[in-house]
Formats: structure tokens, sequence, C-alpha cells
């Protein structure tokens, strides 16, 4: 059978993330111009163009001022997920927090969508070591889907020992799919080329490679990006160094690099990507204890 890959956009603003947090304090946030209501309908009118669906990780800090986007979004068919809401990082929320920042954002996407998210994505993929307490709280939230465990070393996130395809996750309360961002596996090796920077930098040969090397496993490949990451036009900042050239290379790029994926592969959202197997296979995927995984 064709494999169909697992699209998926983190619903934020260029002024959200990481590598401005030491530019732009989180209080000036309101004083910033959205923009990414409009990078956000360019993927959407893209994904039409090429009848690929996806998931929307939605910040609810910008759901609560663009209820029209996640309505939008919604009404295409595509999924809306969770991804926190105002881009905190995990260890910084604490268990308690965490849980209060499900419950508001699950209130506000329920509020304009009529339906509680299902599928999560952490902030900055900030779930590992210091975070083995996420998988149960995502699991009293009522998430069943999560894609948060970059299976890579990087200096800001990821749990090198942890699968590349998906898998399922062990907590007290029960447990969730666990559906990991694209890699290609060479030489012992696990290359992130999943999207965001990866995307913008490597050649497509990688990416290609990535997900037809999944596909012959009979599993999703999953894809991210930012709607931020199709705005080259956003206001620049002085990050400096690595900063600077993570999140501004090839911004002008992003798009015609993605129509071309989308013409090559078949995608659509997350839930629907592993549901393309039936109801029995994912019992069949790899079990891990979360706490070993992440302890």
């Amino acid at each position: 059978m064709t494999v169909v890959h697992a699209l998926s956009v983190d619903v934020e603003d260029w002024f959200q993330v990481l590598n401005m947090a030491h530019v732009i304090d989180r209080a000036d946030w309101p004083k910033f111009e959205l923009r990414c209501g409009d990078s956000t309908r360019r993927l959407l009118d893209l994904f039409a163009r090429r009848n690929a669906k996806a998931t929307f990780f939605c910040l609810g800090w910008i759901a609560e001022r663009l209820p029209d986007l996640v309505r939008d979004i919604h009404a295409a068919g595509h999924e809306i997920g969770s991804h926190g809401y105002d881009h905190r990082l995990l260890p910084d929320l604490g268990r308690e927090g965490f849980a209060q920042d499900l419950a508001r954002t699950a209130d506000v996407l329920h509020g304009i969508t009529g339906a509680r998210p299902t599928s999560f994505r952490a902030c900055t993929w900030s779930i590992g070591a210091r975070t083995p307490w996420a998988i149960d709280e995502l699991l009293r939230a009522g998430i069943t889907l999560d894609s948060s465990i970059q299976p890579v070393r990087h200096p800001d996130y990821g749990v090198p020992g942890a699968p590349t395809t998906p898998y399922r996750l062990l907590g007290a309360g029960g447990e969730l799919l666990e559906l990991p961002p694209l890699t290609w596996d060479v030489l012992g090796r696990h290359l992130p080329v999943g999207g965001g920077g990866y995307l913008r930098l490597f050649p497509l040969a990688l990416l290609r490679a990535g997900l037809r090397q999944k596909a012959k496993l009979g599993v999703p490949g999953c894809l991210y990006l930012h709607p931020w990451e199709v705005d080259p036009e956003q206001p620049r900042q002085r990050l400096g160094g690595l900063r600077g050239f993570r999140h501004y290379v090839n911004l002008g790029k992003t798009l015609g690099k993605l129509d071309r994926l989308l013409a090559e592969f078949p995608f659509t959202g997350l839930a629907a990507a592993i549901a393309q197997r039936g109801a029995s296979w994912s019992l069949k995927l790899p079990a891990l204890r979360a706490n070993e995984l992440l302890g």
C-alpha cells in the first residue's frame, strides 16, 4: 500500500520562537503585528492546491486573537491540535503549570471549533529527560497522539535513544501514540530532516530519502514547519550568530521547497496518517514506558 505521510504546522508567530526569547520580552508580545494569519493562509492555499491535509498545532494565545483563522483551518478539513497556550517550555511550566496550560488551551480551541484537541506538540520539543511527568498529564488531558519527542541530539532538545518510527508510550494512566518528526537513519545515526530549519537548509534529496525510508518500513514520516517560515518579510531582529542563521536562513525558499515535496508525496494530518493502517495496527507498535525512555 502507498504510505501517506504526516504533515504538521505549529501555528505561532515570529516573535514567539525560542530564538527570540533573549531579545523580545514576553510582555511585549501584544505590541507586535500578528503576521501568522496571512502566512498560515498561504499554507492553506498550497495544501488545497496539492490536495494535502495537515495537523495544525495551535497556540491558545494565537487562537484567542485569531479565532477566524482556527475556524478556517477546521472548515478546510484539517486537524486542530494543541501547541500549548503561549509557547512556554515544559520544564519552565512544571507539572502543575503544564496541566493548567493544557486545560486552558483546550478550552480556547473547544470554544472555537466545538471539539477538544486530542493531538499535542510541545513548545520546542520540550518533552524529554526533565519532563517525564508530561506523558501522564497529556493522558489526563485526553491527548491520544503526541509529536513532541525529537529522537536526536540538539543543544535545546532531544531524546537520542527514542525511536524514529511511531511507537506507544506507556504512562501510569494509560498509553498514547508518539509520532516523531522525520529523520533519515543512516550509518547508525539519526539525521533530523523533518522540517523547520532542516527543510530550509538541507537539499530536498535528504528529506526525500527520509520519507522513502519510512515508506519502505510501512510507516508515515512526519514533516513540520511554522507559518513564519513562509514569511520572508517578517521584521528582522539582531539575533546574532547561530540563532540568527537558524531563524532567517532561506525563508524565501520554504514555500517552493514544500510545494515540490507535496507534489511528490501524499500527506495528511497526524491522526489520519496513523489511522491509514487500520484501527488494530497501532496496537502492534512497540511499547515503551515513558519513565524509562525519558527518565
